[in-house]
């Protein structure tokens, strides 16, 4: 599988498999069949995990600390994260240590490679939910910093799913993330996560993070299976995602006419996204999983297609 370089971490799989669909959150699975999924993840070259306590209620977790035992395969990495909201300064610390302990309880480890702060920045005084800016400067930070001087986290990352100019604020702090997870779709889309009225700006956020070195994870590649051929739950016509899906009527004919599938040319096309270095999988079984891998393996799309596909959706 290609390797990209993933900022401080070195050089990672083009793909991560992300925790969505073994902790069950994009339709049902098994635990067998997201043990199974995770091993042939790994066996095909897949060099990150990308798990959450919110993925499943910890299930994630304990998949991944089911499959490995404790001890991750050589060459393997894994981030988690903590859904902090805006808690009274002086407790920060203390619930992003009491989540990371939750989390290598589940998954066996000692240490996690990259911790992320799972929900959004919002800016001072947004009534967005959300970690205000000014608690992320003078708590979040300075906390999770020393995590990373304790041994207990490799480093630090974000979500870049938040008010956008908080999020391109954050970006250019001192000491930056090592990381941000942004949006990487045909769309441009957050979807139903969208919680602030500012336009989204994922592109602007992944050229901003790669100015200043910092690796950029995309997510939600296919919008929450709003660029595959069908969704695996039901959702009521004026959700977001189901608003989303009606807009990439066109996209699903173009992938037709080509003949893939949806769900491959939409990954296709965020593994093509310049600055990304991995993108992550919310994949629940293999069959998924192999669709996905074989499409990173097509290689990136040319020009030509991408213009087709972002016309087809109404970019310009």
């Amino acid at each position: 599988m290609e390797t990209r370089t993933f900022g401080r971490l070195g050089n990672i799989s083009c793909l991560t498999l992300g925790g969505g669909g073994i902790g069950q959150v994009w339709g049902s699975t098994s635990r067998d069949e997201a043990l199974s999924t995770v091993k042939a993840a790994v066996d095909a070259g897949i060099s990150f995990l990308d798990v959450a306590p919110a993925y499943g209620k910890g299930e994630a977790e304990q998949v991944i600390g089911a499959a490995f035992g404790g001890h991750l395969p050589n060459g393997v990495r894994l981030s988690t994260k903590c859904m902090l909201g805006n808690p009274p300064r002086e407790e920060v610390f203390s619930r992003l240590e009491r989540s990371l302990d939750q989390s290598l309880d589940r998954t066996r480890l000692k240490k996690v490679d990259l911790f992320f702060l799972h929900g959004q920045i919002v800016s001072d005084g947004s009534t967005a939910r959300g970690t205000p800016r000014r608690l992320f400067i003078e708590a979040v930070c300075p906390a999770l910093e020393r995590l990373v001087a304790q041994g207990r986290i490799g480093c630090w990352g974000i979500s870049g799913i938040g008010v956008p100019s908080a999020i391109l604020d954050t970006i250019n702090d001192d000491p930056p993330p090592a990381v941000v997870q942004a949006v990487a779709n045909l769309l441009d889309s957050v979807g139903a996560m969208r919680q602030f009225d500012e336009h989204a700006r994922p592109r602007e956020i992944i050229a901003a993070a790669n100015d200043r070195g910092i690796a950029v994870m995309g997510i939600r590649a296919v919008q929450a299976g709003a660029l595959t051929e069908a969704f695996d739950r039901e959702l009521p016509e004026d959700h977001p995602e189901m608003i989303d899906y009606r807009r990439a009527a066109p996209f699903r004919a173009l992938a037709k006419e080509i003949g893939e599938s949806a769900a491959a040319l939409a990954h296709r096309y965020a593994l093509s996204l310049p600055g990304v270095a991995t993108v992550v999988l919310g994949v629940k079984n293999r069959a998924e999983l192999h669709e996905c891998i074989a499409a990173a393996e097509c290689g990136p799309l040319d020009l030509g297609l991408i213009a087709r596909i972002d016309a087809a959706v109404g970019r310009r």
